[in-house]
């Protein structure tokens, strides 16, 4: 039975149609089967007219548990988009950026079908990456349960009034203050609206929560990292009147009112990445952000030389760096 591939992209871009269509007529050409959701498909479709390989509809012709993995061809959001499809099953998705930054991506789009003989010859590895289970209270009643992969912020829903908040970590408060917001985070969002918070990178192998304030008015209001096992929340308060907007992933929004509690757990369902290269995440992160590593020397004696030998002298300066 041959193995079953969902290419999923961006279709309000042409790149990412273009890229749809090389990946589906590359699959089909290497024996596996594209998978597409009809909506993308068709808006393929009316750009390009019908695709040269014969692609089977996602929840027509197959489900989920049957698809193998996930290409997804677009930037950050569309693979968050993509998480959202998938999470809860054994699916794993693997990122062609098309974007700009494109942290969670594997690979670029020059790279496509390079990406495509791996997942041929299934040369690439799964990891899982935490996700949070968000929950918002008001009055003691539940009134919105979600998730996210890289952040739940509180914001201001006003821009012309300060939200006044207070954090809280494993029942126990931490400190109170107006802001723009406060960003309840992943290892993996670290990268993404934490980071622009002023928030910490943090390695996606750590098992760790992050709380990073925006624009915080207070003496103290620096970013935390806290155990996997606490629990995070953040209450709007009501000496004000302002009220916040809860967002998941830039995605999925809730309203909240003065006396909303929002509430952040590690969730038990991850979502599931595929990985083509080894690559260390410091390189991954001069990469992504154009860092500069000029000067760099290296390890004393380099790779494979034991660190405490008196003996061994460090490389000169410029003769070794990050790949890029």
């Amino acid at each position: 039975m041959s193995r079953r591939i969902l290419v999923l992209a961006h279709t309000g871009r042409r790149a990412a149609m273009t890229a749809a269509q090389e990946a589906c007529t590359q699959l089909h050409a290497s024996g596996l089967t594209p998978v597409m959701r009809r909506k993308d498909l068709e808006d393929i479709q009316s750009v390009y007219g019908v695709l040269t390989a014969p692609t089977e509809i996602l929840n027509e012709d197959i489900d989920l548990d049957g698809v193998d993995l996930g290409m997804v061809l677009g930037g950050d959001g569309t693979i968050l988009r993509a998480a959202e499809l998938v999470r809860g099953t054994d699916v794993p998705l693997l990122g062609v950026n098309l974007g700009h930054v494109g942290f969670l991506a594997e690979s670029e789009r020059a790279d496509l079908a390079q990406t495509v003989h791996w997942v041929v010859e299934r040369s690439y590895t799964v990891e899982e990456r935490m996700t949070i289970d968000v929950k918002v209270w008001l009055e003691n009643r539940l009134i919105a349960h979600t998730w996210a992969l890289n952040e739940a912020a509180v914001e201001k829903a006003d821009r012309q009034r300060m939200l006044e908040v207070v954090v809280e970590v494993d029942a126990r408060p931490i400190s109170s203050f107006g802001c723009d917001g406060v960003v309840l985070a992943t290892p993996t969002g670290s990268t993404a609206y934490s980071f622009s918070a002023g928030g910490p990178v943090v390695w996606p192998e750590v098992e760790a929560l992050l709380i990073a304030p925006i624009s915080a008015h207070a003496l103290f209001s620096r970013p935390l990292v806290v155990a996997p096992t606490s629990i995070l929340a953040v209450e709007i308060l009501t000496r004000t009147n302002a009220a916040g907007v809860l967002w998941c992933d830039g995605r999925r929004s809730v309203e909240l009112p003065p006396g909303a509690r929002v509430e952040v757990t590690r969730s038990e369902i991850p979502v599931r990445l595929a990985r083509t290269h080894a690559t260390p995440f410091s390189e991954r992160l001069v990469r992504k952000f154009q860092l500069p590593t000029q000067g760099w020397r290296g390890p004393v004696g380099g790779p494979g030389e034991p660190s405490d030998s008196v003996e061994l002298t460090r490389r000169p300066a410029g003769s070794g760096g990050l790949a890029t």
